[in-house]
């Protein structure tokens, strides 16, 4: 078996940079979409909540949703425009779904995109304690929040390490002379 046999090819290094980018962008889609419809899901998870034996089991956490589900609903039947946040923080989402669309075509060239993704997913933590805090988010939800950071962040660091490895197989690739040009 020669060295390259037990390297993985670029071929293979870029499928898998391309499944890591793709798990993100439909994460960062699902989150996006299922911003929009907030009152409707929390009702749901509400009732859903207490049809089921969660209610012995984690009453703080039931208390919490249906707390959150009537603020959603009054704040909807008496100031729908603030509604309108939660839809830009919806369309944030499906633009930085979009902005990975560079990864996905040339991961090496769009590293940054890669890195700037980490550091977001990075940034999640620090604003959930702080935020949270201020605001009154109980500490297992803000616990939840910060493991959005901490799973987005898990395949892009995979393809960052992966595009990293790429890089340097393509730069390799580069430099080693042709069979054709030496003849």
């Amino acid at each position: 078996m020669s060295s390259s046999d037990s390297e993985p090819s670029a071929a293979r290094t870029l499928f898998w940079i391309r499944v890591c980018i793709w798990i993100l962008i439909i994460g960062l889609i699902l989150s996006g979409i299922t911003a929009f419809p907030l009152r409707i899901e929390l009702a749901f998870a509400s009732d859903v909540l207490h049809d089921s034996p969660a209610v012995g089991w984690f009453p703080d956490a039931v208390a919490w949703v249906d707390r959150v589900a009537d603020a959603l609903a009054d704040v909807d039947t008496r100031y729908p425009f603030i509604a309108y946040g939660t839809d830009w923080l919806a369309f944030a989402h499906l633009v930085l779904a979009v902005v990975f669309v560079g990864p996905l075509i040339d991961p090496v060239r769009n590293i940054w995109v890669t890195q700037f993704g980490v550091i977001a997913c990075v940034g999640i933590i620090p604003l959930a304690l702080i935020a949270g805090g201020i605001r009154g988010i109980p500490l297992g939800w803000q616990l939840i929040d910060m493991s959005f950071g901490v799973i987005g962040a898990i395949p892009l660091i995979i393809a960052w390490r992966l595009t990293r490895q790429l890089e340097r197989m393509q730069r390799a690739d580069a430099t080693t002379p042709r069979t054709a040009e030496i003849r």
